[in-house]
């Protein structure tokens, strides 16, 4: 049940239940439980740790009133606009822009962290918490006690715990799988092996590392550290991602391991929002290699699980020209897997990511098409294709022309894949 304090210029509400669901709308949904203050100007979240979570403006200097900025477990700023609700969920899926802070792949978008209202909030978000001390007297002891706890959480403790969770997962994420949008990014991270086997050219996302394994050792210690992390608000995820690059190469009774302590320890099929969701990469190779065993265990887990395959082109010119080291007829075969496994188990979905260039050769989307559209018998709900630009932070008419082309031949949930880290 909700607490609610209300006066001449604030309004605090704790325990706020907001949606039980990642529901897919065209004004914001706030999933799960938290806490705001409301003043005459602005509108702050935070999670059940006191940590700030979003923010937003309420007067006309606030760009539209559906848009509002997150904060990140990483502790980056991302600020989520409509896009004029413009070809926005046509080409990413989701109602909202997700616009970043760093340079990243996104051919959409305009520089939302230029405008001064923006910066003013990001930057400033933390004195303007402060001013509201003085009114602490008048408040009752457990509204008293929230704002005490939200003004100890200033930027400089946020970095500290978001170094700490890089710390315990070995580093910062620097990619991201592109289904976690199904959940708005909100997931515990996991780290069950690092680096990738490829080492492509063309990649400007992934380590130079080495693939290895973490021992069951470790994996149980990054568990109870996230768990002491995470806190009260663990109650609010529902989500893992298992990283880093290429988890699916791991062994597939370490990557069973992992879920099952995982949600048991973290208690991810308890969570404010029902349903659970495990999110992690591939690379051909390990999807070719995996065990049907493996698919059959994960299909008897709750929830969903999402792997999400680095496939790039099915030109070999293409795959040579960027560095990949891996056949074209490889990567026919790891798509037609992909098709197989999404038709024939209903929990478990495989994704596919290809590039996207102006120089890149003749063949590379005439072999693509060959496989989204030509080699499909009926359009699918399922599988979904994502498109991810080569150039970093260089919008595109050229590019967004090209994936509207491809988006409309395709037979498979077809979008652009915007490159987040963790």
């Amino acid at each position: 049940m909700s607490k609610i304090f209300v006066s001449d210029s604030l309004k605090i509400t704790l325990d706020k239940l907001g949606s039980t669901a990642y529901t897919k709308m065209s004004f914001p949904v706030h999933c799960g439980m938290y806490n705001e203050i409301e003043t005459k100007n602005f509108v702050f979240h935070f999670n059940l740790n006191g940590e700030i979570l979003r923010a937003k403006g309420k007067g006309r200097e606030w760009p539209h009133p559906h848009e509002w900025l997150k904060r990140t477990q990483g502790n980056d700023w991302v600020y989520y606009s409509t896009g004029g609700y413009t070809g926005v969920f046509e080409a990413t899926g989701e109602y909202y822009l997700p616009n970043l802070q760093y340079p990243t792949n996104s051919i959409l978008g305009g520089h939302p962290f230029a405008q001064e209202e923006i910066v003013h909030i990001s930057g400033s978000w933390h004195p303007m918490l402060k001013e509201l001390q003085e009114q602490r007297d008048d408040l009752p002891d457990d509204f008293g006690r929230f704002l005490e706890d939200v003004i100890y959480h200033n930027p400089g403790a946020l970095e500290q715990k978001a170094q700490q969770l890089r710390e315990t997962i070995g580093g910062r994420i620097s990619v991201l799988p592109p289904d976690a949008r199904h959940v708005d990014y909100n997931f515990i991270p996991l780290t069950i092996s690092e680096g990738c086997l490829y080492k492509c050219t063309f990649c400007k996302v992934k380590n130079g590392t080495v693939f290895r394994e973490k021992t069951r050792e470790d994996i149980c210690g990054q568990i109870q550290r996230l768990k002491q992390l995470y806190g009260r608000d663990l109650i609010n995820y529902n989500s893992l991602f298992l990283g880093e690059h290429d988890a699916l190469q791991a062994r597939s009774d370490l990557i069973i391991y992992s879920i099952t302590e995982a949600y048991k320890e973290l208690g991810l099929g308890d969570s404010h929002t029902p349903g659970s969701n495990t999110f992690l990469f591939g690379s051909v190779t390990s999807l070719l290699n995996a065990p049907e065993k493996f698919f059959q265990q994960l299909e008897e887990f709750p929830g969903m699980t999402y792997i999400n395959i680095g496939l790039e082109s099915a030109d070999q010119e293409t795959l040579d020209k960027i560095g990949k080291p891996i056949t074209e007829s490889q990567v026919r075969d790891a798509f037609n897997r992909s098709q197989d496994i999404n038709d024939r188990y209903s929990s478990i979905e495989i994704t596919a990511n290809f590039i996207m260039d102006d120089k890149l050769p003749s063949n590379h989307y005439k072999k693509i098409l060959e496989l989204i559209r030509e080699q499909q018998p009926y359009v699918k709900p399922k599988g979904s294709i994502y498109f991810s630009p080569l150039t970093f932070d260089q919008p595109s008419r050229s590019r967004l022309f090209e994936f509207n082309r491809l988006k409309i031949m395709s037979k498979l949930p077809t979008y652009l894949y915007i490159i987040q880290r963790f």
